[in-house]
Order: structure tokens, then sequence, then C-alpha cells
């Protein structure tokens, strides 16, 4: 199959660079694995295919650290989408030899594959996950983040090289600034969907339960406001989930490996743990569409992020 030829008219926000493809005017559903190194938006990106939030997003490398679907479902198509961690290679515990297996099992699973880099970043680890892509599954390029870029013949450059690397199914410029790449990505992935029912029902927006979808939130707060203060060995547990009508009671845990990191956390007079809760709530009210009471606890689990034991307890497999 021979490559699209790329032109400066293609590189607009909104354009996509596809191979000729016959459309079936059928319905389509399958998953769609977002795979690429850590910090290059994959999270944010599903959140906006979504139009809401399902997975939790941070400056700080690796905050997915489970396989999340979240669904989108029109009147032709749903898309199953599975939000994966960033493949890295600098951490070798237990914790991280699980993630990168999480990303190689998503990425055999799906029946198409968004490789996501950011516009005119290209790295080593980039070249890792985009060599490890089996070349028997549509894959998209996404090349994210293009609101940054001023001078558009860079991009059309960029473009090019990344052509040249790989058969790509089709070329996707985003941002998610612009509602138009988002709506072009799904036209560019819906075609690759094999011809299937829909799994989920049409309200559906996610596959992970409220209480894994509070973990998640918490531990978001906690790395949007410790930033760097922090290593990466943080993780939440939700010990008591009860509802009421639509008041939800919430008891977790977070999760650190020193009794320092414990001090840090709960911060001077409580007033970061308080932050924490406060903005962990907000989410999940906003989420689940009802009052919730929310309770934190920190404790210290010395090694937790080597041990198979404390892992398999976190929910890591």
């Amino acid at each position: 199959m021979a490559k699209s030829k790329i032109n400066e008219a293609q590189t607009s926000p909104a354009s996509v660079l596809v191979f000729e493809t016959a459309v079936a005017e059928a319905f389509r559903c399958g998953t769609v694995a977002i795979v690429g190194r850590p910090n290059v938006g994959k999270s944010t990106l599903l959140n906006h295919l979504i139009g809401q939030k399902v997975s939790i997003t941070s400056k700080k490398a690796q905050t997915t650290r489970h396989r999340i679907t979240g669904i989108f479902t029109d009147v032709r198509s749903q898309f199953l989408f599975l939000d994966t961690p960033g493949f890295q290679k600098t951490h070798e515990n237990a914790l991280n030899k699980i993630l990168n297996r999480t990303v190689s099992q998503a990425a055999a699973d799906a029946d198409v594959l968004l490789f996501v880099t950011e516009a005119l970043k290209f790295s080593e680890l980039d070249e890792v996950v985009l060599k490890a892509i089996d070349k028997t599954t549509p894959t998209i390029l996404v090349v994210n983040k293009i609101d940054r870029i001023e001078d558009k013949t860079r991009l059309m450059t960029f473009l090019q090289e990344m052509q040249a690397r790989f058969m790509f199914a089709a070329i996707v410029p985003t941002s998610v600034k612009s509602a138009q790449t988002i709506v072009a990505l799904k036209d560019a992935i819906r075609p690759l969907l094999p011809l299937a029912p829909a799994v989920y029902s049409g309200d559906e927006i996610t596959d992970k339960s409220e209480r894994f979808m509070a973990s998640e939130f918490i531990r978001e707060k906690v790395f949007r406001q410790l930033g760097d203060e922090l290593p990466y060995s943080v993780s939440v547990v939700i010990e008591k989930y009860e509802q009421e009508g639509d008041l939800r009671r919430i008891f977790a845990n977070i999760v650190v490996d020193k009794n320092s990191q414990k001090a840090i956390l709960i911060g001077t007079k409580g007033e970061r743990m308080k932050r924490i809760g406060t903005d962990a709530r907000k989410d999940m009210e906003t989420t689940f569409g009802g009052k919730v009471y929310l309770e934190l606890f920190v404790k210290v689990k010395k090694g937790w992020a080597d041990d198979q034991a404390l892992l398999r307890q976190y929910g890591y497999e």
C-alpha cells in the first residue's frame, strides 16, 4: 500500500493524513489502545475523546497506572479507548515492570493503536515504543500539542520525517484545545474499527467502578499538590465505600514508602491533606452526580512498589 503524500494544506489543526479506505455505512465497535512514552498527553487526550474526565492527569511522568477504558458512542460507532501507562525504562522496580506489561498487553488486545508523540519531539523512548508496535495492527500517529508550534513549516517537516518511520494508517495532528482535531481523530479511527454491535449502552463512559475512579481522583490530587516533592511510590487504597441515595461515604488510605513522606503529604497542620481531599471530592461529585463525604488517611508501607503481595492487594496485576 502506497503512503499518502503530505502537503501544506493538510497540516491545519483539523487535518488528517489518511490512506484510501473503503468505509461501510454500518455500525462499528472496537478497542483503541493509546500508547506512547510518558508525558505526551495520552490521558488528557482520552478525556477529550470521551468528552468527560475518566483518566487522571498531571505533569508527573506515568500518572496513569492502570489500563483505563473510556467509552464513546455515537450513531455510527462505539469506541472503547484504552489509556495505558507511559512506557518507560527508568525505574526497574516490580511496579514499573507491571506497568510496562500492561502497555504491551493493551497493544496486543487492540483493534486500532494510537501512537501518541509530541509535536517536534521524538525521543529515544518514542522510538522504543514505536519499534514494539505490531505492524499488523492498524496504527494512527497522533502528533499531539500542535498548538505549541508557531512555525507550521517545522511541523510539516516533522510529519514527513514521522511518515518515513512507519507505515501509519493515518497521521493526525492534534491539540486538546481544538475540538476540530478531536473530531478529525475519531473520523480517522472509525473506518478501522471492526463491523460489530455496541458492547456497552450509549450512556456509559467507562468500565471502571466508582470505587476505582475515586482512588484515581485522590491520587491525581496528590501528584498535582506535591509535584516532585514525593517520589513515584504513592498509591491510594479505598478502605470503605458506602452509598445511601445520592450520598457516598468514602474512606481512603494514601500509601507512601517512608515516614518523612507522610509528613510532607499531611503538611503544616494538615492543610495539604485538606486541599487534596477538597479537590478530589469536587471531582467525585461532578463525575458521580451526588454528594461525597471523603475521609483520607496516610499509611506507611516500606518497599510497597517492590512487594508483589502488596501490589496485588493494591490492584496491580
